[in-house]
């Protein structure tokens, strides 16, 4: 490349001229007499200073193709540190804003200088930026397209770009993926499961179709807003027509579900950054938000299926980060609002009760919002009729002839299904026939997607049913039946709840059996008409012998209750409460595991915060019910001051203290506390703050809000790891552990109590059982041992030792699988069970942990 004498001696002047100053940026050279000289200069002398910058500041020296000039006037520089090539390129980058007349040749060399640079890194892209700005709009203006040499020239810069993990590289390499004209050329980097995935797939690809992706995806890389507009889908929708639905279905069905898998490719990180290895690199974040975008244009119940699984992928928390990719994880939520399938809704509606993440959540709320309007019902019913039946043909049942076999497939469980294969003589297999894998691979398949989905399903759905007891909601008999009753997959969890019916001025309770509504005395309810309103029933204000009446019966028919219901517990307030008026300190006091406690809260629809040992502040755990106009929050607050101790490495608290439970208006002002404590104030914000009197809250509200945070506690303390005996770090909690490990039982942990005072005596180990306050205490041959029924800590007898058995030691003996439990939900009734089982039978436990506690001390 050659260039005028001028253009040297200029670089010349301003190296000199620059030589003491710090520079930074155009501003600080804009006052030299070269810079105010070139910049008056003729438009070949700008040109030609411009080859002179950016051929020594990105040439490669040690190339074939390194300009004899170039190198002349290298060695002729007085000072040739590395720093001084930057001066220049400010100056160029400035003068690439102008209309410079460079030919196809001349952008391809320096496109080429750009790739070829050793140094080429975050700090180069401003002035790459420039470049490339400024052959973006040369050739908009004039109409043309880069020929061979520069196309070829910007796709080896843009595979250079590929390989810096920066936000800059990535949104230049954007603005390559305009001019690049290469559509075979797949615009990913390998080291992700899917992209390397994606790119072997290219190779195997025609050249018709390496070009239809290559296209698409280039379009792809430009999704950077919220959602697309009409003008991107419109162009994505022509080139979907080109591949063709069914290679782009068939492509992202093999590549979504890849997106949750590792790196291939490890990247570096350091001890202060996100682990990279757990995110999408940012090119390939915006790809696959485009191909999202795409798929609203595609009606297809497999495809739907993948995005929301892509959704809970992208929406993983990563530490020091939170959600893992969450602009593809809004773009997932987007897409399946546009989809006009019943498929697509019950994706979105299952993403409602599965996904806490508060962002998503807003988004999930929009989705279901548009479909609600789109499909004119009203918002508050339309998760209900997006719950899919998934063929099923019968309640908790489908059937498929495949041949000469017939696929069954049946609902076992709130969590399990079974598929078995009636044979023509009608006798059962468990093994897939070879015929039905040979002659019906895909509707195999389709059998094993819907067994998954339906896994999924129900427990979300089981969620969503045990939330509505705050929602007070209510059904016309027809649509209860439709939605819930006679649901293919909703009534395996309907038919073992309690439901409340109102015809007229009669209420009364009913569940559902042999075939029919009955009460609690298995009378069937045969006054029930399409008049009658249908609500979920609430223990709260039934008299005592109801609520017995139905857990006999329950117990009687061994009906297993998705949730607990006619065993949940009902809390009043005490005397405690009404004295301190305006708050509880009934759960104060306690340690809680934070990131268990974070979770429960996301299930139990309270928002929550992780809090970090840094100077600043946090709202309280919360709930807003904005049918009660009222807020709830639950104030905790961070413990320890000992840094990659009392926190994990990204500074997050492993434990918080509980402090009080308050009611506030739901407007009312928003409070906040230091992350270390210290108390929760309002801070100069206006508004009310005054809390609300506890005789206020209605008993409905009081109970289940105190429900959820007996959970929190029950469940997160650290006094419930039987390992913290010792008191945790520094044996801090000791005190605490000791107190809570063997005090007195909360109310869920009476109820536990109450169930297993019926349960125990139909055991096999029923004579070596007892119960002695709050402890089930079990007769073993070597000792004696007190289960505390809180806790499932234990002390053995004569001197009360502390017996640590932690929980995959006490792995469920099988005498007690098979046990019925009233309720699901309640593991600490399982492991207590469990314990009890393995503890009666002492002189056969293996574990030498173990055998050595019970020996010491005999």
């Amino acid at each position: 490349m050659e260039y005028s004498l001028r253009a040297d001696e200029l670089y010349r002047q301003l190296l000199d001229e620059a030589k003491d100053k710090d520079v930074y940026s155009f501003d600080d050279l804009a006052s030299l007499p070269s810079v105010k000289s070139l910049l008056k200069a003729k438009k070949d002398l700008q040109k030609d200073f411009i080859f002179l910058a950016f051929g020594l500041r990105y040439h490669d020296r040690n190339s074939a193709d390194w300009p004899e000039s170039l190198q002349k006037l290298y060695e002729s520089l007085p000072d040739q540190r590395p720093d001084n090539s930057k001066t220049p390129v400010h100056v160029a980058a400035r003068l690439l804003r102008r209309s410079l007349p460079f030919t196809m040749q001349e952008y391809a060399w320096l496109a080429d200088c750009c790739a070829q640079s050793r140094g080429l890194d975050e700090y180069n892209h401003p002035q790459i930026y420039a470049f490339v700005s400024h052959i973006l709009s040369s050739l908009k203006k004039s109409g043309a397209e880069p020929d061979e040499q520069l196309n070829q020239a910007l796709s080896g810069l843009s595979e250079r770009l590929l390989k810096i993990n920066t936000g800059a590289a990535f949104n230049l390499n954007k603005k390559f993926q305009i001019l690049i004209t290469d559509p075979g050329k797949f615009p990913l980097q390998p080291g992700e499961a899917w992209s390397d995935a994606a790119l072997a797939d290219s190779q195997q690809m025609n050249d018709s179709q390496r070009n239809a992706w290559g296209t698409l995806l280039a379009h792809c890389q430009t999704a950077s807003a919220g959602k697309p507009s009409d003008k991107w889908l419109k162009t994505a929708e022509s080139l979907l027509a080109k591949l063709g639905q069914e290679s782009f279905i068939k492509s992202l069905l093999v590549w979504f579900p890849l997106v949750d898998q590792p790196r291939t490719k490890t990247l570096g990180r350091n001890n202060w950054s996100p682990d990279p290895n757990l995110m999408l690199i940012d090119i390939h974040a915006d790809t696959l938000k485009g191909l999202v975008w795409c798929c609203s244009l595609v009606e297809d119940p497999r495809l739907a299926r993948a995005i929301a699984a892509l959704a809970i992928s992208t929406y993983k928390k990563v530490p020091g980060v939170g959600a893992r990719a969450v602009k593809v994880g809004n773009a997932c939520v987007w897409s399946l609002g546009q989809i006009p399938s019943d498929v697509a809704l019950s994706q979105l509606a299952f993403l409602k009760v599965k996904v806490k993440f508060g962002t998503a959540q807003i988004g999930i709320e929009k989705a279901l919002n548009a479909t609600a309007e789109r499909m004119k019902v009203p918002r508050d019913e339309i998760e209900e009729m997006g719950v899919p039946a998934y063929g099923l043909t019968d309640i908790g049942q489908l059937e498929e002839p495949l041949g000469e076999f017939t696929a069954q497939l049946n609902i076992t469980g709130t969590t399990t299904t079974q598929l078995v294969w009636i044979k023509p003589d009608g006798k059962t297999q468990k093994s897939v026939p070879a015929a039905v894998k040979k002659e019906f691979p895909e509707e195999l398949k389709e059998l094993k997607a819907s067994a998954k989905d339906i896994q999924k399903m129900l427990p979300a759905q089981r969620e969503r049913i045990d939330n509505l007891f705050l929602e007070q909601k209510e059904w016309p008999f027809k649509t209860w039946k439709e939605r819930y009753l006679d649901h293919p997959l909703v009534g395996t969890l309907a038919r073992r709840i309690i439901w409340q019916f109102k015809t007229d001025d009669e209420v009364v309770a009913g569940i559902w059996r042999d075939d029919k509504i009955v009460d609690q005395e298995s009378n069937p309810l045969e006054h029930l008409n399409e008049n009658t309103i249908v609500e979920l029933w609430h223990p709260i204000g039934k008299r005592t012998e109801t609520i017995l009446a139905w857990r006999e019966w329950l117990e009687q028919h061994e009906i297993q209750q998705p949730f607990k219901q006619a065993h949940r517990e009902v809390y009043l307030l005490t005397d405690a409460e009404r004295n301190t008026n305006v708050y509880s300190n009934r759960y104060a006091a306690h340690i809680i595991k934070q990131h268990q406690f974070n979770a429960l809260c996301a299930a139990r629809g309270w928002k929550n915060q992780l809090r970090l040992m840094v100077d600043d502040a946090y709202f309280p755990a919360m709930k807003l019910l904005p049918k009660w106009d009222l807020r709830v929050e639950f104030w905790v607050e961070g413990v320890g001051d000992n840094y990659g101790v009392d926190t994990n490495e990204t500074g997050t608290y492993l434990y918080l203290a509980t402090d009080q439970v308050r009611f506030y208006p739901l407007t009312a002002a928003q409070r906040t506390a230091h992350a270390s404590g210290g108390g929760y104030d309002t801070w100069g914000i206006e508004g009310s703050d005054t809390p609300i009197e506890l005789t206020e809250i209605p008993p409905l509200v009081l109970s289940e809000l105190m429900w959820d945070v007996d959970l929190f506690v029950g469940v997160s303390s650290v006094a419930n790891d039987p390992t913290w005996s010792d008191g945790g770090p520094e044996g801090r909690y000791i005190d605490y552990w000791h107190r809570y490990s063997f005090g007195d039982l909360t109310e869920s942990a009476n109820t536990r109590k109450e169930i297993l005072e019926r349960l125990v005596p139909r055991l096999k180990i029923a004579k070596q059982c007892s119960f002695e306050d709050k402890y089930l205490v079990v007769e073993g041959s070597l000792r004696t041992y007190k289960i505390h029924l809180g806790s499932s800590n234990i002390l053995m007898s004569p001197n009360d030792a502390y017996l640590c058995i932690v929980r995959k030691q006490s792995i469920a003996n099988k005498s007690s699988e098979s046990l019925f439990l009233p309720f699901e939900g309640d593991n600490m009734l399982s492991i207590i069970l469990s314990k009890a089982f393995l503890l009666a039978d002492d002189t056969k436990i293996s574990d030498p942990t173990i055998v050595s506690q019970i020996k010491a001390g005999r």
